[in-house]
C-alpha cells in the first residue's frame, strides 16, 4: 500500500501499477485458502481510504477479481509466469476499466492514452513480483 500512496511526479505516478492488487492476486494463486473474497474487499476499503478515492471502490473491483482468481487458481498455478501475466493483464485492465466506469458516472472524466499505461507496466512487473513473492513464501515456508 506503501507503492500506491508515495508521492511521486505525475509522469512516475502514471506509470505506477496497482502493487496491491498484483501481490493480492500472487497471494489469491498461491494460498487460495487464506486469502478470500472478503480479505480482497477489506484490502480495497483501505487502498479507497489511502487514496481517497469513492469509497467501496477498489473493495468491489478487488473482490471481482479475487473472486475470478479463485475460480480459476487450480489451472493458473501450472501455467508459466508468462501465461500468467496474460491472465493478470486482463484482471488489471478489467479493474481499470471498472475504475473508468465508476468515476465516470459520478462526474464526466476525460480519457487519455496515459489512464491505461498502469495495466502495461502492471503486466510487465508480474514476472518480478511473482519471483519476489515466491521467494518470500518459499522462505517462509508459507502453504
Amino acid at each position: 500500500m506503501c507503492l500506491n500512496i508515495l508521492p511521486l511526479s505525475n509522469t512516475i505516478k502514471a506509470l505506477n501499477p496497482d502493487w496491491v492488487l498484483l501481490i493480492l492476486i500472487y497471494w489469491t494463486l498461491a494460498v487460495p485458502e487464506r486469502v478470500g473474497v472478503f480479505n480482497a474487499w477489506v484490502l480495497g476499503i483501505l487502498v479507497d481510504v489511502l487514496t481517497g478515492r469513492i469509497f467501496g471502490m477498489h473493495g468491489l473491483i478487488y473482490a471481482l477479481v479475487n473472486f475470478t482468481c479463485l475460480k480459476l487458481h487450480r489451472r493458473l498455478r501450472h501455467y508459466p509466469v508468462l501465461q500468467q501475466a496474460i491472465f493478470v493483464f486482463c484482471c488489471l485492465l478489467f479493474a481499470q476499466v471498472l475504475v473508468f466506469w465508476i468515476e465516470s458516472v459520478q462526474s464526466s472524466m476525460g480519457l487519455t492514452w496515459l489512464f491505461w499505461i498502469p495495466v502495461l507496466t502492471g503486466t510487465i512487473c508480474w514476472p518480478f513480483v511473482y519471483a519476489g513473492l515466491r521467494w518470500i513464501r518459499v522462505l517462509g515456508h508459507i502453504d
